[in-house]
């Protein structure tokens, strides 16, 4: 047997690489910890002797979330007009893309040709006030009669019109306007003195009729703003009676459905515009949502 030995070779071989090795496992940690300290004084500081209390800080705190990447509106600035095909998508798609209600589908210019026959102002005129079980406005009040307006251009060109795109209104100049405001307003009440009340539509009509009794009639109120809907279950709304469709809204309570109902929702198959697009009051419409209810249990 030979006599053979294991020599085992470390990397340190010298006196110079002894010291290198020593001085770097106490250079490295004392590095590691400057570097940290470092970091942890730069960062930003949130308690005391920082500037986190400072009134900047605490309102960019209280900055509501919803405004995050939005720009702040002026409320006193004038209202931006919506052009045509943004009102149709939120408010008239609904009906007239699928032809709910007897809405004249979009692009049928067969079902078009008699009401642009009409003549622009009768066409836009029924779209502002309501028509048939059409709601005012769609059932969106807040749009300005210029907005109807365009979706109605939009909607009619669509399906075979020519109509015109209206001109926004220009605002009358402050210096020009004051000095005939006197006159103005006494000419606005001699016409108001010679003209009669303008009569009330037959909606308007059945609701104050409804609440004329003290507590609304719910049914009244529902056979006269919400059965176009939920009498045929257009829109994705569901019909009264069908307990199936009305189970998981019931299960939501009361307060949820009056709010859909008063606010308006958009659900996965339709929207529901504010009030059903009616004038009644929130009282009323809690009576109607009630009345549904009842039917639909």
């Amino acid at each position: 047997m030979s006599d053979a030995h294991t020599h085992h070779e470390t990397a340190i071989k010298t006196p110079k690489q002894l010291i290198a090795a020593v001085a770097a496992g106490f250079l490295v940690p004392i590095i590691s910890i400057v570097l940290l300290v470092q970091y942890v004084a730069n960062a930003d500081k949130v308690g005391a002797g920082s500037d986190s209390m400072s009134s900047e800080a605490i309102a960019a705190r209280l900055r509501p979330v919803a405004d995050e990447g939005f720009t702040l509106k002026d409320a006193s600035a004038p209202k931006q007009l919506q052009a045509g095909d943004a009102v149709y998508k939120a408010v008239c798609a609904a009906c007239h893309d699928t032809g709910a209600a007897g809405a004249p589908k979009i692009g049928d210019n067969g079902a078009w040709a008699a009401r642009l026959g009409k003549g622009q102002a009768t066409v836009v005129g029924n779209a502002i006030k309501g028509i048939n079980a059409m709601p005012a406005k769609g059932g969106n009040p807040d749009l300005d009669d210029i907005e109807v307006e365009r979706a109605v251009v939009f909607l009619a060109n669509k399906s075979g019109g020519n109509l015109k795109e209206p001109a926004a209104k220009a605002a009358a100049p402050a210096e020009a306007a004051a000095p005939a405001a006197p006159a103005a307003s006494e000419q606005g009440a001699q016409v108001a003195s010679a003209t009669p009340p303008a009569q009330p539509t037959e909606q308007a009509k059945a609701v104050a009729g409804a609440a004329a009794g003290g507590k609304a009639d719910g049914k009244k109120v529902y056979d006269t703003a919400c059965v176009a809907c939920h009498g045929a279950g257009v829109a994705g709304a569901p019909k009264v009676g069908d307990k199936a469709a009305w189970t998981d809204r019931i299960k939501q309570g009361n307060d949820t459905l009056y709010t859909h109902a008063i606010k308006g929702f958009q659900g996965k198959a339709g929207m529901m515009p504010p009030k059903g697009g009616s004038n009644a009051s929130d009282d009323e419409v809690k009576a109607a949502v009630d009345y549904m209810v009842s039917a639909s249990k």
